[in-house]
């Protein structure tokens, strides 16, 4: 029978316990729950448990078996030039597999040859695609030099370089290419015409005569001009049906399930990645010993190379424990509050919410008034000079970037008035911002609107005010590509403008200010808000402007360099430290509010406004989602019936009672798994507290050896021989130790 290193064998041979072993929390809590529970605690039974406790927690001899042969499973799977084995040991395994190899049929040896063949295909198809990953060499760089922290903002950036540049792919295979092949394959196209009334009466913003340069450049920042009757715009694709030889191609309906498809699968894609997430974040909490021992132990990036990160992750981890203990000092400091104290917070928290509501309240008027006014100076031509007309048509995105970079710093110094958490600061702050930066795109989009469907006489006769907007979805497409471009100079001038010569003057200006103003910090949060707020307005975009995700794949490509660059010469990391782990749930977290925020927009453009008669895909209809009935009544009646009958209420009963019964099924189930949970994180608080436990027994025994005498060692060698013998594998110090501090029964030592 074999026996753990720790059992010894008293003088008749049998094998008991070691006493040092059965004073363990762990095992203790054990004998404790097994009282409670009525189960009897022999003390072979009880060895048994602890040795399979101490092995693999509760899952016992069973489970190290199983987990022992995968082990020898894909040990065997792998090829022998893969192992990290000595020589000798590879010509036995090659040695032992011919032999096994031999003793298999024919029919058994080619399914196993097969099976690795397939195996190394696969992996080799893995490795050449990651080596096609985008920027594979640059995030290798920044994760050698600033760790996986701020490697995790440029991760999101390769995703939604990615995603947009799927969106554009959407749009450009199903709206925009059939009317670009549609000449060169005997296509008919069928456009929609004017009918002579007045609501489709669309007059051309194109500049005649002899143009200025600069009349140029102002219709490429603004939209207008030459580029409001190109692909770029709703209002171009004025097509109805094209007609190949073999079909008809329906554009309003595939330009409506475009847009469809695109949320969806936005949607999707983001849930799919932020799943993981979730779970890291669902099995973060921790408690204060056992968060310690992580920070101390196990909080070092191993993958950092520089020596100023180096000195900076140092620096944040030291931040983060002055954190915890800030937080632990905090929780005790609002347990002890009195019911005055109490009230005085609450009180002080209740003003500064309602300034900080009045702030965003004025932020919001400002922006609301901004978008009128500009409105009202483009629709009146008024015309000053290059720079007056520029400003007057980035209005809105001068105020928005305004308010956005106004409103954090306020935020910032309110919050530490309110007496939060460190950590609650910090996230409270974040959804402020959060706040402001996606509620005012939906500002801009309320003042536009109030103005497309309100008329000066009671009911429009177009179903939107076609006096001011002839195309109105064409306006709102301007106003987002204004954002787009508007976002991404701002970008661009602050790193050159800004966090350049704030560098050059902190590193050359020897002056007290520059030392306190500092280098420029590398804001993970922020600098996620910026295109969260970017891509949030894409996604709206799109639908008006069906090439703006090829602008802002183009946009946010050319971001990553910029990033890259003020990250390596003008920024230095945050000293507030973002975990990697939490960081890519709260990033795609903040995306889904601002994906959530976008399909509002849509759906009301979609389904409630009515859709402009003088330009766009829907002119036969009176709204866009009028296309989708239309267009199901032309079917067959067998897929008419079916689609009908998806749609019935019967089928929505049947579908909701059926989601019910899978919804408490995974309720369920996430209770069990919570439960487990539960038990791995006490086991893994009752770990840290063995340790605890051993180290504070060594720390005695050292004490203890310390003070003996020459002759009281002696002594104790001359007892020690005639106590039982231990059979480990430990040092005979550390033997020592641990006889020192508990001896077995019926020896001469005591401590």
């Amino acid at each position: 029978m074999e026996t753990d290193s720790v059992f010894y064998t008293d003088r008749s041979g049998r094998v008991t316990s070691n006493p040092l072993l059965d004073q363990l929390p762990s095992y203790q809590s054990l004998l404790y729950r097994r009282k409670s529970s009525g189960v009897g605690t022999k003390r072979r039974n009880s060895s048994r448990a602890r040795l399979s406790s101490s092995s693999s927690g509760k899952w016992g001899f069973n489970t190290i078996n199983t987990q022992e042969q995968k082990q020898k499973c894909q040990t065997e799977q792998r090829s022998i030039r893969e192992l990290a084995q000595t020589m000798a040991e590879k010509r036995r395994a090659k040695t032992q597999r011919l032999e096994e190899a031999q003793e298999l049929s024919s029919w058994r040896l080619r399914r196993k040859n097969t099976r690795r063949y397939l195996r190394r295909l696969k992996d080799d198809a893995q490795e050449w695609l990651s080596s096609l990953k985008l920027w594979r060499g640059d995030i290798h760089l920044i994760e050698g030099m600033f760790g996986t922290g701020i490697l995790s903002y440029f991760f999101f950036l390769r995703f939604l370089v990615m995603l947009n540049l799927i969106i554009f792919l959407l749009m450009f295979s199903f709206v925009m290419l059939p009317i670009i092949i549609a000449p060169y394959t005997s296509g008919n196209t069928t456009y929609n015409q004017n009918d002579g009334s007045i609501c489709s009466v669309y007059p051309s913003s194109a500049r005649r005569g002899l143009v200025i340069f600069h009349e140029h450049i102002t219709d490429l920042l603004s939209g207008g001009g030459f580029l409001e009757q190109t692909y770029l715009f709703y209002g171009y694709y004025r097509v109805d049906k094209i007609h190949f030889a073999n079909a008809t191609y329906n554009l309003p309906l595939a330009y409506l399930l475009a847009t469809m498809a695109y949320l969806f699968l936005s949607l999707i894609w983001i849930v799919k990645r932020s799943a993981a997430g979730f779970k890291r974040n669902l099995v973060q909490d921790e408690d204060c010993f056992q968060s310690f021992c992580n920070k101390i132990f196990a909080g070092w990036d191993f993958c950092i190379t520089n020596e100023n990160a180096a000195r900076l992750k140092r620096s944040s981890l030291l931040y983060e424990l002055k954190t915890d203990l800030e937080e632990e000092r905090i929780k005790q400091k609002i347990a002890d509050r009195t019911r005055k104290e109490k009230c005085r917070i609450y009180l002080i928290r209740l003003i500064l919410n309602l300034f900080v509501i009045a702030i965003l309240a004025g932020c919001f008027y400002s922006i609301y008034v901004a978008t009128v006014f500009s409105q009202e100076a483009q629709r009146n031509n008024t015309k000053v000079n290059f720079i007056v007309d520029l400003i007057y048509e980035y209005l809105p995105s001068i105020v928005i970037t305004l308010a956005n970079f106004i409103t954090p710093l306020l935020f910032s110094v309110i919050i530490n008035y309110e007496d939060y958490s460190p950590a609650f600061e910090i996230r409270f702050t974040l959804m402020r911002c959060v706040f402001m930066r996606l509620t005012s795109i939906g500002v801009l989009l309320f003042s536009m609107w109030s103005q497309i469907t309100k008329c000066k006489e009671e009911t429009c006769v177009c179903g939107y005010n076609h006096m001011l907007y002839s195309c109105w979805e064409t306006r709102v497409g301007q106003e987002m590509y204004k954002l787009t471009i508007f976002d991404f100079i701002i970008i661009v001038a602050v790193t050159i403008f800004v966090e350049f010569p704030r560098k050059l003057i902190v590193n050359y200006c020897k002056c007290g200010l520059a030392k306190w103003w500092g280098q420029q910090e590398f804001g993970i949060p922020q600098n996620v808000l910026e295109i969260v707020y970017g891509q949030t307005i894409c996604w709206i975009g799109t639908y008006y402007c069906p090439i703006l995700p090829a602008i802002c794949t183009i946009k946010y490509f050319f971001i990553f360099y910029v990033k890259k660059v003020s990250l390596m010469n003008n920024c230095r990391p945050a000293t507030r430290p973002f975990r990697a782990s939490s960081s890519n749930f709260f990033f795609l977290g903040v995306l889904l509010i601002g994906l959530a925020l976008a399909w509002l927009p849509v759906i009301v453009s979609v389904a409630q406004i009515n859709c402009s008669q003088a330009c766009g895909p829907f002119v036969n209809y009176t709204t866009s989602w009028e296309v989708l009935p239309t267009s199901v009544s032309q079917l067959p009646d067998g897929v008419q019936t079916l689609l009908f009958a998806l749609s019935s209420e019967a089928f929505a009963v049947s579908f909701f009672v059926v989601a019910c019964l899978a919804m408490f099924y995974v309720i369920a189930l996430a209770g069990a798994h919570k439960r487990v949970i539960n038990q791995l994180r006490e086991q893994l608080a009752m770990e840290g507290r063995d340790k605890r436990f051993l180290i504070q027994k060594l720390c005695q025994a050292q004490r203890l050896s310390a003070v003996k005498s020459p002759a009281s060692k002696s002594q104790r060698h001359s007892s020690s021989s005639r106590s039982p013998s231990y059979h480990t594998s430990f040092s005979n110090n550390f033997s020592e130790v641990v006889f020192l501090a508990h001896p077995p029964p019926g020896s001469s030592t005591h401590v």
